[in-house]
């Protein structure tokens, strides 16, 4: 027969605790686990506690343990959960990330997960794990401006001089060209994802 681990508190613990199993913004798993201590630490049986908190008796023990060997950090995080790792995707990315970043799909100004998926013969969830892993988002575009003005240098110089600077007794105001007409055409091409071809 297995005997449970022995709590003590001292005060400090004792308030992060009663401040975790009271918070409204704890996570409710983080509420049942300081609960869990509370309860250990009053005395109580792992049995007893799991009736009166609506959990296993495995679970008391688990986080009893837990707290045990960790303190409060052990009842705040979850271990590391087994599983496989993501060997196919592995084995794929950087194709996904070549292909975003330096083609274009034919009749398309970029791919999405769905014709991407049908070009590499993938799954749209795999085209888009990798794109999120990767800060990956071909729909939107980026654009930038160059003046071919000459002068432009010395303008923004000078313009800029006026903010930071503006000379005394001065009012110095901003306005847009060309109030309330919508840009529909851009003047200038958008930028491409960036490309990580090798």
């Amino acid at each position: 027969m297995r005997v449970a681990a022995a709590i003590k508190l001292n005060d400090e613990e004792r308030r992060t605790l009663t401040r975790l199993a009271r918070g409204r913004r704890t996570e409710a798993r983080v509420v049942v686990r300081a609960q869990i201590i509370l309860h250990a630490a009053a005395g109580m049986k792992n049995k007893d506690i799991a009736a009166k908190l609506g959990v296993k008796a495995d679970t008391v023990g688990r986080w009893r343990s837990r707290y045990a060997e960790d303190g409060v950090d052990g009842i705040l995080k979850d271990l590391p959960r087994g599983g496989r790792r993501a060997t196919r995707r592995s084995g794929v990315e950087s194709e996904i990330i070549k292909k975003t970043t330096c083609e274009k799909p034919a009749n398309a100004t970029h791919w999405s997960t769905r014709t991407l998926a049908t070009e590499l013969g993938l799954s749209r969830s795999m085209i888009q794990r990798v794109w999120k892993a990767n800060g990956l988002k071909p729909h939107l575009a980026r654009t930038f401006k160059i003046s071919n003005d000459p002068h432009f240098e010395e303008k923004l110089r000078d313009v800029v001089g006026l903010y930071l600077n503006p000379p005394d007794n001065a009012l110095v105001l901003s306005a847009d060209e060309k109030t309330s007409i919508q840009a529909l055409d851009r003047t200038q091409p958008s930028l491409p994802p960036l490309c990580q071809c090798g």
